[in-house]
């Protein structure tokens, strides 16, 4: 057996790559079932279907910009152990971009028109968060990963989505309990917490983007 060793012209193509099938709205694959597979489909009406579609298209978005996160913030990883288990963690993110991608294909809807910019924008944070140090780096996916876990606790709850909708709630507690373990693993890791001031600018970029999100 022979292993290839990538150029780092060859690494560059493999992002740029990664990052046109992600944000150009590709279907990737995933390694795990569909949790909602078993389940039946719910008869919802426009209104439910619509809402749910917007919430699943939040939901689409966020693991876009998981995804370009946690690349990112590989691409500069000092320690190999810390890379790996990023990269780990993209691949658990990229389970739920395709469970999300799947549920918007049966709600009849699409992804954001702007997840480009969504990509970019939180490839940009992963490579800064990483240039800080593996502690910071860590750090980042421990705030990121609580706040994830907090907005998919709001999806869950009776005024979330459509309580029918078993089929996209299946999807979220999965992708809930995921996020918790990546930022338990990250604690463990020896993340370093986060100044005060950075948490309050996620949540504040994270709330904007859901506005739009649920629309465009």
């Amino acid at each position: 057996m022979f292993s290839r060793h990538y150029s780092t012209l060859d690494r560059v193509f493999a992002e740029i790559d990664h990052a046109l099938a992600t944000a150009l709205g590709a279907r990737p694959h995933a390694e795990r079932a569909n949790p909602a597979a078993d389940l039946p489909q719910a008869a919802l009406d426009d209104t439910q279907r619509r809402h749910a579609a917007g919430l699943m298209r939040i939901n689409h978005t966020g693991e876009v910009c998981a995804q370009a996160l946690y690349q990112g913030q590989a691409a500069v990883a000092r320690d190999a152990d810390t890379r790996e288990q990023l990269l780990h963690a993209a691949q658990e993110e990229t389970d739920h971009l395709a469970w999300c991608h799947e549920r918007l294909d049966e709600l009849d809807s699409r992804p954001s028109l702007l997840n480009p910019l969504w990509y970019a924008g939180s490839y940009a944070i992963g490579l800064v968060a990483g240039l800080r140090g593996d502690g910071w780096n860590l750090g980042f996916v421990v705030e990121t990963e609580r706040q994830v876990e907090a907005h998919l606790d709001e999806h869950l709850a009776d005024d979330g989505l459509p309580t029918d909708d078993r089929r996209s709630r299946a999807i979220v507690a999965v992708m809930k309990d995921d996020e918790a373990r990546h930022a338990d693993n990250a604690l463990a890791a020896g993340a370093k917490l986060l100044p005060s001031p950075i948490p309050a600018l996620m949540r504040f970029a994270a709330t904007a983007m859901k506005k739009v999100a649920y629309r465009i």
